[in-house]
């Protein structure tokens, strides 16, 4: 019959597969949370999508708290004044959206379903199926599916494509390598695809930074994109950890935002933050901070986090994947509604496995 000390060692080691499951089951909320929280940020907004009159936000669409489908006119919309030509085939990129550049009042997603995402979170999953695929990162890889994503008809439905991809195409068109057609970038889309990697490179913060630059220079080139997405792969890293949103994002957020302004900001209306303080537009300059005070501000409840960006107006889509990111990455529960309604939620648990 075993003695005490048998019985003892057994009830420790039953206790430790206890804690280091329980560990585990943690860490998984945290990446499903951190990765569902960027898809549905960018979901939930993509209706009002760069909407800056928020008096015909509310008009058409009133509080959005729901996936919704995109509906035109678009009040704001200034996809008339937008152009693309593409030099040659190479870089033929808007196929049979085209005809719908230069008119007014179309909407840059009508096409879109409710719970379905923009173009930059489509990629995004382009690079996770290549990251599974490879059995990591493969920059090769993931630039060979992004030209043809775009240059084969059909592979998507988005009306709008930002400018980092229409130069990207110039001059993959003119002859240029894949790996030499990114530009110098300043918008916040530029950040679409940092928490997938992040939850991929979790344990390692150098190696995720490195993966993350190395991916976003792709096609977002420069001093500031660059800063902000080794910084939001590092507040990234610690709240996948288990280090609070908030403490996380005073402590490694500073290039950006200092704590003294987010305590003092949280308690002004969003609308007057994110306004009159900050542009609401897709300038990381202010989309960042603004990101990181929404963050900051609704760090224990991400529906209410989501509503408050999507609400707000301007790109909320890409200030929508890092604030979702950074909330959802704390493990806070994830709306069951909006994740059985977003359209790649398969693909996304299938990826987390």
């Amino acid at each position: 019959m075993p003695g005490r000390d048998t019985f003892e060692i057994d009830a420790m080691k039953t206790e430790v597969k206890s804690e280091q499951l329980q560990a585990i089951g943690e860490a998984n909320n945290r990446n499903e949370g951190c990765l569902f929280g960027a898809f549905l940020g960018d979901a939930l907004s993509m209706p009002v999508h760069w909407y800056y009159d928020r008096g015909a936000l509310a008009r058409d669409y009133g509080k959005v708290t729901l996936l919704v489908a995109p509906k035109n006119p678009h009040a704001d919309s200034i996809l008339w004044r937008s152009r693309y030509e593409a030099p040659n085939s190479r870089g033929e990129i808007l196929h049979d959206q085209a005809k719908y550049w230069g008119q007014r009042g179309i909407h840059y997603h009508q096409f879109l379903r409710a719970g379905e995402n923009t173009l930059n979170l489509q990629l995004a999953l382009e690079l996770m199926h290549s990251f599974r695929d490879c059995s990591g990162y493969d920059s090769e890889d993931y630039l060979r599916r992004y030209i043809d994503f775009l240059t084969i008809p059909g592979r998507h439905r988005d009306t709008y494509l930002e400018e980092c991809h229409r130069i990207f195409f110039t001059r993959y068109a003119e002859g240029k390598k894949p790996h030499d057609c990114g530009s110098k970038d300043i918008h916040i889309g530029g950040l679409a695809s940092v928490p997938p990697l992040a939850i991929a490179y979790a344990k390692d913060c150098e190696v995720a930074q490195a993966m993350v630059q190395r991916h976003v220079r792709l096609t977002h080139r420069g001093e500031l994109v660059e800063t902000a997405a080794k910084d939001l792969t590092t507040i990234l890293h610690f709240i996948l950890q288990g280090c609070g949103v908030r403490e996380s994002i005073e402590k490694h957020g500073t290039n950006w935002i200092g704590g003294r302004k987010l305590k003092a900001w949280a308690t002004r209306p969003d609308e007057e933050v994110i306004g009159r303080i900050l542009s609401p537009a897709c300038y990381l300059e202010d989309a960042f901070p603004a990101s990181l005070f929404l963050a900051w501000k609704y760090a224990d409840d991400l529906e209410a986090a989501l509503v408050a960006n999507a609400n707000l107006g301007g790109d909320n889509c890409h200030r929508g994947v890092v604030v979702g990111a950074l909330v959802g990455a704390s493990g806070v529960p994830v709306p069951r509604a909006w994740k059985e309604g977003l359209l790649h939620q398969e693909a996304l648990v299938a990826w987390l496995r």
